[in-house]
């Protein structure tokens, strides 16, 4: 890439942190989204309040709506909406096996699709040990690209 490109490109980034939205305990330059040109990536967001705490401890049904409602925030902060999302990811924690586990992902699940249009974006669930602290049971992150 040309050095006038890479300046081009750089030109068109937008750090999107809207005021009252959930914010890690200590400071960092992290952005909750960034905007470059017409793609915008959001970065895993969980279910915490203006202070980091955890929202809806040991209740996957209302961290996944607080994390979605979360999404939506930022999507709309940055001129877009679950339409233009084409790749989501979302990681949980559950430690139960067979029937337990199966039943969990769903509510998840249940709670996701009420945002997600059909057709929906690219989409991957990974089920992992941890999150950031302990009472977080879903992390999601966006990648959304509005159309011209």
């Amino acid at each position: 890439m040309s050095e006038s490109a890479a300046l081009s490109v750089s030109s068109t980034k937008e750090h999107i942190k809207p005021e009252g939205h959930w914010d890690w305990h200590i400071p960092t330059p992290f952005s909750q989204a960034v905007k470059a040109g017409r793609t915008i990536y959001l970065g895993g967001q969980l279910s915490a309040d203006e202070k980091g705490n955890v929202v809806g401890v040991g209740d996957i049904e209302v961290q996944t709506r607080n994390v979605f409602e979360n999404i939506t925030k930022l999507l709309k902060a940055a001129g877009a909406s679950w339409k233009d999302v084409v790749k989501l990811n979302t990681y949980y924690v559950f430690n139960g096996t067979g029937t337990e586990a199966q039943e969990f992902w769903e509510k998840m699940t249940k709670v996701r699709l009420e945002y997600i249009p059909t057709p929906g974006p690219g989409a991957t669930a990974v089920r992992v040990a941890g999150l950031m602290y302990d009472g977080f049971l879903i992390e999601a992150d966006v990648v959304a690209v509005i159309d011209e």
